[in-house]
């Protein structure tokens, strides 16, 4: 099985990514979401927990073959990036979303020589915008950004954008639409449900998918 498939199905499982077509969710944006997404739960399951740590260091491995540091983003890729760390057996750090306001006020913690060639480990990727202030405090400090590794992205056309505008590339271990497409195969939503998610993924501000087939 496709490694983008054995993740949606382990994300599933665990309820870190939550369907309900029918009863949208309210984001802080006050958008309608179709979906709810909490990746921490992916380290309170062992089995998921080793899906997802070995995934990204396959992915690290086959993309990124130069990598010298991970960077985690706070605080979510954090324990991604410590674990697959180990897992390579590579350094690691981590970037605040600020600076410290005391002791030495560092915003990038851990150990980072210029010229290093890093890979940001972000959890979930929807408009890019927090993991791309990551990868420019990261390149201001003088590290060679080799790009992003993600559990799961949305694959908005924001975020899209933005990735590619910042030109940092992203891989991601699955997306929203083979979660989707997963979901109605194991009866989490109806199969009719599916064009009414990739629709509120096109255009999340665009809520005509709310009450479709009801």
């Amino acid at each position: 099985m496709e490694l983008c498939k054995v993740i949606a199905k382990d994300l599933l499982k665990i309820k870190a990514v939550f369907f309900r077509p029918d009863e949208p969710f309210t984001w802080a944006s006050g958008i309608k979401s179709p979906v709810y997404c909490d990746n921490r739960l992916t380290l309170t399951s062992p089995e998921v927990r080793n899906d997802v740590e070995n995934g990204l260091a396959e992915t690290i491995k086959k993309n990124y073959p130069e990598v010298e540091v991970l960077m985690g983003t706070s605080t979510a890729g954090i324990a991604h990036a410590a674990i697959t760390g180990h897992i390579l057996g590579l350094p690691m750090g981590y970037v605040r979303s600020g600076a410290k306001d005391h002791g030495r006020q560092n915003q990038i913690e851990g150990k980072l020589e210029k010229g290093q060639k890093v890979v940001v480990v972000e959890d979930l990727i929807s408009t890019g915008g927090s993991v791309i202030e990551v990868v420019n405090v990261l390149r201001e400090a003088g590290a060679d950004v080799l790009g992003i590794v993600s559990i799961f992205t949305y694959g908005m056309k924001k975020g899209i954008d933005r990735l590619a505008e910042a030109e940092v590339v992203n891989y991601s271990l699955t997306n929203f639409d083979v979660i989707a497409e997963t979901a109605a195969e194991e009866g989490y939503i109806k199969p009719e449900d599916v064009d009414r998610l990739i629709k509120f993924r096109n255009n999340p501000s665009d809520e005509s998918w709310i009450g479709e087939n009801k």
